[in-house]
């Protein structure tokens, strides 16, 4: 890992204030729309849309790429970015901020693309796993540090836009200049979602649920914050507290999933964020149990990610390991768009722990379809199951491919084992 950090220092260092820059923006908008005022409806579509933005980019950035290259759409789209978070304090109407939500979206998928590419070209096939890995862990420092960032300075005014803005230009310099060439650029020709779904039912509707979770945790926490009064640096807490759970837990469940019925971890884990959810209700009013429930629910969610990638694999060739994850992919971005928008209704026509009940309400149907389809098909066995590789749910398609592509390498090294 330290030969990783070495190498690629530059790149990832990029990478880490492109993720600072994210991670900002993300809760500060969440705590700075309530205080223009904005109401929770209206911060839900918001939030909503950065994922339509996410989504269209990573469809539409490798087209892009191959008009012009990696350098150029690298340098635009970041750009954009840098722009944009300092018109989020130049144009505080709603409309401006679905806008450019949608803009940030776009832009940060397009980046991802990019930087994921150079990333996975530096890396050779002895250490592609262990880059990933670095990765990985550099997205959610970033995101964590960015809360902390969120908790010193003061989020009124221009001043963390601007140092955010700052943020993500300085990254360009260690990805532009850094000596490796752009890499060539290649992606995988999507399954059909009726050929998916034949593939693994639950591969397809966990992935939609696990959707709506991720964009109800990501786009809402700090508008559930301000909704029940909690105080900058207590939205911040709670939002590094989703991130830090699920960058902890990620590869202790990713071990049990390779020594055990993964559907019965998906059941498992399901069962565990929903009973966070719903068990911190009465004690709501309390910031120690709802940092507790966040880390739990973050901590579960996140892995669950790689743990329907994986289970939908142990039904699939090694051939068709790539393709599936375009489909799982788009299937998520799907179920994050809607995610914001529920929460929103729920906590506008009821109350704010209206967050807490849909992302319970999810693990719970990700946990009852998981136990139904354990009453449909067998379970592989352990030995020809594919092996986990931890992803986290903020990558673009180029780090799922590398993440299949790892998985089809074990299980062609366990098919040449065996032979």
């Amino acid at each position: 890992m330290l030969y990783i950090v070495k190498h690629a220092w530059a790149l990832l260092l990029g990478i880490f204030l492109l993720l600072l820059g994210n991670g900002v923006q993300g809760t500060l908008l969440g705590i700075r729309g309530a205080a223009e005022g904005f109401s929770t409806t209206a911060l839900s579509i918001i939030m909503s849309a950065y994922f339509i933005g996410f989504l269209g980019g990573s469809r539409l950035t490798p087209h892009l790429i191959r008009r012009v290259g990696h350098v150029r759409v690298f340098a635009a789209l970041a750009s954009f970015i840098s722009a944009a978070l300092i018109l989020f304090a130049a144009l505080p109407d709603q409309i401006s901020w679905f806008l450019l939500r949608i803009i940030v979206g776009f832009c940060y998928s397009g980046v991802y693309v990019v930087s994921e590419s150079w990333l996975n070209d530096s890396a050779s096939n002895e250490t592609r796993g262990q880059s990933l890995s670095v990765y990985m862990i550099v997205q959610m420092l970033g995101i964590i540090v960015a809360q902390g960032l969120l908790s010193v300075v003061d989020t009124s005014g221009y001043t963390l836009f601007v140092i955010i803005s700052v943020a993500v230009s300085l990254s360009f310099a260690p990805i532009l200049l850094s000596v490796s060439p752009a890499p060539v650029f290649h992606t995988t020709k999507p399954m059909t979602l009726k050929q998916l779904y034949h593939a693994s039912p639950l591969g397809v509707v966990g992935s939609f649920l696990l959707g709506g979770v991720f964009g109800a945790m990501f786009g809402m926490a700090a508008v559930f914050g301000s909704a029940v009064g909690m105080s900058t640096g207590e939205i911040a807490l709670f939002a590094a507290s989703i991130y830090l759970g699920g960058m902890l837990l990620q590869y202790p469940i990713g071990w049990l999933s390779d020594r055990m019925d993964r559907r019965l971890l998906i059941v498992g884990a399901s069962l565990i964020g929903a009973i966070a959810c719903f068990g911190v209700l009465p004690f709501a009013d309390q910031p120690n149990a709802r940092l507790l429930a966040g880390f739990v629910v973050g901590g579960v969610s996140t892995p669950l990610y790689s743990l329907y990638l994986a289970y939908t694999n142990d039904f699939l060739e090694s051939d068709d390991m790539a393709a599936a994850s375009g489909g799982l992919i788009f299937l998520n971005g799907i179920g994050a768009i809607g995610g914001p928008l529920i929460v929103g209704w729920l906590m506008s026509t009821f109350t704010p722990n209206g967050f807490f009940i849909f992302i319970g309400g999810m693990l719970g149907l990700m946990a009852g379809y998981a136990l139904y389809r354990m009453s449909q098909r067998a379970a592989p066995s352990i030995g020809d199951t594919t092996a986990y590789t931890p992803v986290h749910p903020i990558v673009s398609p180029i780090a799922v491919e590398v993440a299949q592509e790892i998985a089809i390498e074990a299980a062609q090294e366990d098919e040449e084992d065996t032979a």
